[in-house]
């Protein structure tokens, strides 16, 4: 394989992971749609089209390899490998928090607690991954800064409705009240919280790699 073919290569990688972070994107926002219209029917599209995200995500791994074993990169290139594969391995795990998030939509018949608005965090966190995408895209450094900024607003959101749940369960309770019901509906919110204050992380994550794709610092990587 030629230089020209292996640039050629490296582009067609990039290509494919901008593709797959549309899937996943989609499938985030959608399991919100599912989440706070408690819509059985989109969160079932959400769970079904996990499958091709995966396979999105090994096609990328594959192809990464290849690249790897057939050519020895120098510097520059082997950046953009390491952290295309990378930034794929976030991009499906937030694809399975994507997951996660549809199937706690089709288990809660209610909001129980309405004063608590994942749905404002869930964009927070949406807005981060697409922001960390277009950043990955055009290899722009501050970006990267500004979305590892944005990550301390949502870790606030996450920790000022957990804080309104808490103090809830604190609070003194009628005879009537299902002890059953609640902890299932406080479990529910729980694990979407953390759900997305994760995929803010992993939008961190997608930043991280960007910066140290395009300029080899590594500021932002934990």
């Amino acid at each position: 394989m030629s230089r020209f073919e292996y640039r050629a290569q490296l582009r067609a990688l990039r290509e494919e992971l901008l593709a797959m972070s549309d899937l996943v994107c989609e499938a985030l926002q959608r399991a919100l749609e599912a989440f706070e219209a408690r819509d059985a029917e989109i969160a079932s599209l959400v769970v079904e089209g996990d499958r091709e995200i995966n396979e999105r995500y090994l096609a990328i791994e594959r192809r990464c390899i290849e690249l790897i074993a057939r050519q020895q990169p120098v510097a520059g290139e082997m950046r953009v490998v390491v952290a295309t594969f990378k930034i794929s391995t976030d991009l499906e795990r937030v694809g399975d928090l994507a997951t996660n998030l549809a199937t706690y939509a089709i288990q809660g018949e209610r909001h129980a607690y309405p004063e608590v608005d994942a749905g404002t965090i869930g964009r927070h966190a949406l807005a981060m991954v697409r922001e960390a995408v277009a950043a990955y895209a055009t290899e722009d450094a501050e970006a990267c800064y500004a979305v590892a900024d944005r990550d301390e607003a949502l870790d606030r959101l996450c920790e000022a409705a957990n804080g309104i749940v808490v103090h809830d369960l604190l609070a003194d309770r009628g005879p009537d009240d299902s002890v059953e019901t609640l902890l299932a509906d406080v479990s529910r919110l729980f694990l979407t919280i953390r759900d997305l204050e994760r995929v803010g992380d992993h939008a961190v994550n997608l930043a991280a790699r960007t910066l140290y794709m395009a300029e080899g610092n590594d500021d932002l990587l934990a």
